[in-house]
């Protein structure tokens, strides 16, 4: 018996057009989608964002402390409870390169220790988007370079937050980010809810 997993299909595109597009990285467009088994059938319309994915850092000090940001979105209306983050935004980057490079820039560290959590796609119904989590250990300080902030991450809030406190509020409802819930809790099921430590380096 095959083991349990998603499985890639394309279906017809008819026609696309662009809603939206500029030189930054996320794009919308609308396609008419026609279903395989029904050639001769009417097509149907599908909105999508174009976006290239996205890593996310769980960084965990040796006092078992999570580095997170406080950061205002826009969009939600709120200010969130946060790990560093940043899209892949170069064609072919490996996302443990841009793991190393958010956590560089955002966090002002470094890590001696990389582990790959989970990777999943965002939100499949409107975008191709992928999250891919890493968790990292061995934390340093490292300096941010000529990389400056703007705009939201200008008011970026850093703090560090005990492991079981974040999990605790995750649980609980008082830090809603999808990212740091599924951080977190794969994490958990990996290691289990107790200090625990990468089983390699990168």
């Amino acid at each position: 018996m095959s083991k349990l997993a998603d499985q890639p299909e394309s279906w017809p595109v008819v026609s696309s057009t662009d809603l939206h597009r500029d030189d930054w990285v996320v794009a919308f467009r609308t396609d008419q989608v026609q279903a395989p088994d029904d050639p001769d059938g009417p097509s149907f319309r599908r909105l999508v964002v174009e976006h290239p994915g996205a890593v996310m850092v769980l960084a965990i000090d040796d006092e078992e402390r999570v580095f997170c940001i406080r950061q205002y979105r826009h969009p939600a209306q709120r200010r969130f409870v946060e790990l560093p983050a940043g899209v892949c935004d170069h064609d072919g980057e490996d996302p443990l390169d841009v793991a190393v490079r958010e956590l560089r820039e955002e966090g002002e560290l470094e890590a001696s220790e990389w582990h790959h959590l989970l990777s999943v796609w965002a939100s499949p119904g409107v975008s191709a988007e992928r999250h891919h989590f890493y968790l990292a250990r061995g934390l340093s300080h490292a300096d941010r370079g000529d990389f400056v902030l703007e705009h939201e991450e200008a008011d970026m809030e850093p703090l560090w937050v005990p492991l079981a406190e974040l999990r605790e509020a995750i649980l609980d409802g008082r830090v809603a980010d999808g990212p740091v819930a599924l951080a977190v809790l794969a994490h958990d099921a990996r290691f289990g809810s107790g200090p625990a430590r990468s089983t390699g380096g990168r």
